[in-house]
């Protein structure tokens, strides 16, 4: 267990918005930043975090809390490991109750399987420079290739021995468990159960996660024996999903930020070379086709892909119709292509990194134009393969979410189609309402006899009004916010406020679950002699406070500075009196309260049977009647029952 000194200072050096800015495009707005969810598609950005609190809030999927809770829900990291990232991330040396073990069964699954990862990167290096077959095959090979030593250090490439158990036999003698080299795919079992070297005499790639860790491997054999296929990859496993993954995004994703611009590329060479040549900005879809997800990965830092392919045409018209998916995610595309025979990495190799960036730059081109221009020259003359060009321009058009972006290329496409622009803006239009259409369908569903609730079925007990748990959130707001505070009201001094809360709530039974697992935890720590204030709560182990508190802590919106200037507009400020913010909460809550008993004796007396059980609850219901009128009163309210 992670010490609290090491706990403390870790969240004293965290720096929120640097932390989150590694994995999303922030921009700042008022006293907050502001970018689009990374835990759901949106195209207006909805996620904000809050430097001054420490704190973000997705209003998209409802996800909220520190850097630690962010990095665990968007990694899957457990606290441990999340705290680890952020002490490794600012150098800060992790002390911890009790020593780590080597026995890796006391580990995590997910963790293991890490760890197994992790281990096989270094032996794979370590074969690579320091053995006689690793230097003589593999080093020489990535030599030949042009790769540097600080290329081949900084992506850990590596070379597995030619041998049947090299790599298996160490890792078992090491004390790494068999399960876990298997579900790494790192080896594969025998009929015997015995296992054996997934990668041998292979150069390696290790491929990393988003935030640095090795979680998988490509393996490109270097023999010539057509009955070996040229790469193999790790299989899919809890830690490593290829469709959610792009090769070199680890080390890409500040330069993709900084300039803007994703450069895609199919291989792990292709990244290498052009890394290396000092254009960091590039990624690989690692000889998969690209999926949507990895293309919303770009989508987190850059609205600007550009597509760097070889010179292989057939190669490039199979995948025109996946890069629509580009498109619909809204993102601008560009294509270059290289000279016949060039790929990204024997090009750069061969000219340099400036003229490389030049051809860039020269040749250049949107994907719509870029498509258009490659299936008119395939239709040739023919006028029916020229419609059926058309209609393919235009269902790429229709795919642009941006309504004004699609009708600047028609009108592009119109002078290249040499089509009249109306006829293809009537074709767009028809094929958007279609979709419209075929959206509606799908989201209306017809009611079955199935889909209602039997009596049995119905619950028992009826959920919490919405106006009952907003009054209980507004408790627990007020105390996350000023519970800390000192009191200085006429007739009360001397305390402070999340006491006096508390004090004054002892009776009331709150029933909105989050809220009242907040009241008493806090009230705990009144009794305990501690005043906890909102970054306790932003730090509690248990989700659903944080998530309430987060959730309470942060606002969709802000004010801008220039309201008043502007507007001469003054917004009340609850903080002026501080009383009746405080005291018209707890007896709006209250009131609220005595709402419902009053509710529940009525009910009672058109059951009850006898004189004086009637007169028993008559009482009752005029007690809290005078109650009730007491508060109203205080509240300056009138109550007309």
């Amino acid at each position: 267990m992670i010490t609290k000194l090491t706990i403390d200072r870790i969240m004293e050096a965290t720096d929120i918005v640097e932390v989150i800015g590694e994995f999303v495009q922030l921009k700042k707005r008022g006293a907050n930043y502001v970018g689009l969810s990374p835990f759901a598609n949106e195209r207006t950005p909805s996620f904000t975090v809050s430097p001054a609190k420490g704190i973000f809030k997705d209003f998209s999927s409802g996800k909220g809390g520190s850097a630690v809770t962010f990095l665990m829900e968007l990694e899957k990291f457990s606290y441990p490991e999340a705290l680890k990232w952020l002490a490794k991330k600012y150098g800060i040396e992790v002390e911890e109750t009790v020593e780590s073990t080597e026995n890796k069964e006391e580990e995590n699954h997910r963790e293991s399987l890490m760890i197994v990862s992790g281990y096989a990167a270094k032996f794979f290096h370590e074969s690579l420079l320091e053995t006689d077959e690793g230097q003589a095959i593999g080093l020489s090979y990535f030599k030949e290739r042009g790769f540097s030593n600080e290329t081949i250090k900084k992506f850990e490439l590596g070379y597995s021995p030619d041998q049947w158990e090299a790599f298996t036999s160490k890792a078992l003698k090491e004390g790494y468990q068999q399960q876990f080299l298997e579900e790494t795919g790192l080896s594969v079992k025998r009929d015997n159960g015995t296992l054996y070297d997934r990668y041998r005499g292979r150069v390696m790639f290790p491929i990393h996660s988003f935030t640095g860790r090795v979680i998988a491997f490509g393996g490109r054999t270097l023999k010539n024996d057509k009955n070996v296929p040229k790469y193999v990859n790790s299989p899919e496993s809890e830690i490593y999903h290829k469709s959610n993954i792009l090769y070199g995004l680890f080390f890409a994703k500040k330069a993709i930020r900084d300039e803007d611009n994703c450069y895609l590329v199919e291989g792990y060479a292709d990244v290498l070379s052009v890394h290396q040549a000092g254009i960091e900005n590039v990624v690989a879809s690692s000889g998969t086709s690209l999926t949507v997800e990895q293309i919303r990965l770009i989508g987190r830092f850059t609205k600007n892909v550009t597509i760097l392919y070889d010179g292989d045409a057939a190669g490039i018209k199979a995948s025109l119709r996946g890069l629509d998916m580009i498109l619909e995610e809204g993102l601008n595309v560009k294509v270059v292509l290289f000279p016949d025979g060039h790929d990204p990495d024997s090009y750069v190799r061969l000219v340099g990194t400036q003229a490389f960036k030049t051809h860039i730059d020269q040749n250049r081109k949107d994907f719509i134009l870029y498509k258009t221009d490659i299936l008119l020259k395939e239709a040739g003359n023919d006028p029916i393969r020229r419609a059926e060009v058309i209609r393919e321009i235009v269902e790429s058009i229709a795919k642009i979410p941006d309504s004004i972006k699609a009708s600047v290329f028609i009108r592009e496409c119109s002078h290249q189609l040499e089509i009249d622009e109306r006829a293809l803006l009537s074709e767009l239009n028809k094929m958007r309402l279609a979709k419209a259409r075929k959206e509606a369908q799908q989201n209306t569903r017809i009611i079955e006899p199935s889909d209602y609730l039997t009596p049995e079925e119905l619950p028992q007990e009826l959920p919490v009004k919405k106006e009952d748990s907003s009054q209980e959130r507004e408790i627990v707001r007020l105390l996350l916010l000023y519970g800390n505070k000192m009191i200085d009201w006429d007739g009360i001094a001397n305390t402070y406020i999340g006491p006096f809360m508390i004090a004054e709530l002892a009776d009331v039974e709150f029933e909105h679950e989050a809220s009242k697992k907040f009241v008493a935890h806090y009230a705990k720590e009144v009794e305990d002699g501690n005043l906890p204030d909102e970054q306790f709560f932003i730090h509690f182990p248990d989700k659903e406070i944080v998530d309430l508190a987060v959730t309470l802590l942060a606002t969709k919106y802000t004010l801008s500075d220039n309201w008043y200037e502007m507007h001469k507009i003054l917004v009340p400020d609850e903080q002026v009196n501080m009383k009746a913010t405080i005291l018209g909460a707890i007896f709006h809550l209250k009131k609220q309260k005595v709402g419902k008993i009053l509710d529940g004796l009525r009910v009672e007396l058109q059951k009850v049977e006898g004189e004086a059980a009637t007169e028993v609850l008559l009482t009752q219901y005029m007690h809290m009647k005078k109650v009730e009128k007491s508060i109203s009163d205080y509240l300056g309210s009138v109550i007309l029952k």
